[in-house]
């Protein structure tokens, strides 16, 4: 029987079983905290800094000011599609497409993992850093009024990031992984723009959304290869201090360059 083209395999996993064990980089645990303290350091400084703040205001009073119809309706979508209940959605649909078309209950578990993580970190950090929101009263046009203490980081961005993540896990080495990093890149972007569009969000907000959502998913990314690692020891022990089966690929975590 001939073997299945490439992009069905990674590393000589099944296609359904892809994610079984998740891309790391080098010293991931460092990423993790470096990322994270990064994040931090940014909220604290911009709360700490009102004539920062006020400058960051102006770039969302420029956008407020200059508003184009299919602009708005854009952000305006963009604004609904992220939205928890959005997210929610999106993740749900995405999961339960690969457990019941696909078959592959690991990777819709992994899927929803990396995405979900990427986006609740948005929620970990607005709770430490405690930042106000933009002041709507002040905005020339503001296009969804919100107020509160949870402007940083934003949640959208996080969202968008954490799929991007989720995305370039299960497509890469595939057909679709060029597709995969462009939309990838380019959808968070333009999430992030959209957020400072309709006026809620500061740019120091959308721009440390990349770095907590990417310090989540590296967390989690490690905690579930460590998990597998444990399970597979349990279903397949060998003698002779080798827990794995020797065909496996999860004895050592895949890096996230290879």
């Amino acid at each position: 029987m001939a073997s299945p083209p490439p992009s069905m395999h990674d590393a000589g996993a099944p296609l359904r079983t892809r994610l079984a064990v998740l891309p790391l980089p080098r010293f991931w645990g460092l990423w993790v905290t470096v990322l994270s303290v990064a994040v931090l350091a940014l909220g604290f400084f911009a709360v700490a800094t009102p004539r920062f703040t006020a400058s960051e205001f102006d770039v969302d009073q420029d956008l407020s000011r200059n508003h184009v119809g299919v602009l708005t309706a854009l952000a305006m979508t963009l604004d609904k599609a992220f939205s928890p209940v959005g997210g929610v959605a999106i993740i749900a649909l995405v999961c339960l497409f690969l457990l019941l078309v696909r078959k592959a209950p690991v990777n819709a578990l992994a899927f929803g993992g990396v995405a979900a993580s990427g986006w609740l970190a948005s929620q970990f950090f607005k709770v430490i850093v405690d930042r106000q929101r933009p002041n709507p009263a002040l905005l020339l046009d503001p296009l969804a009024p919100e107020t509160g203490s949870n402007s940083f980081p934003s949640g959208h961005v996080a969202l968008g990031v954490g799929l991007a993540w989720a995305f370039w896990f299960l497509l890469r080495k595939t057909r679709w992984a060029r597709p995969a990093v462009l939309l990838g890149v380019l959808v968070p972007v333009v999430v992030a723009w959209s957020r400072l569009y309709v006026g809620v969000h500061y740019p120091t907000d959308v721009a440390a959304s990349f770095l907590a959502a990417s310090a989540a998913v590296f967390f989690f990314a490690g905690v579930w290869n460590a998990a597998v690692a444990w399970a597979m020891s349990r279903m397949n022990p060998v003698p002779g201090g080798s827990t794995l089966n020797s065909g496996s690929n999860t004895s050592s975590p895949t890096r996230i360059h290879d």
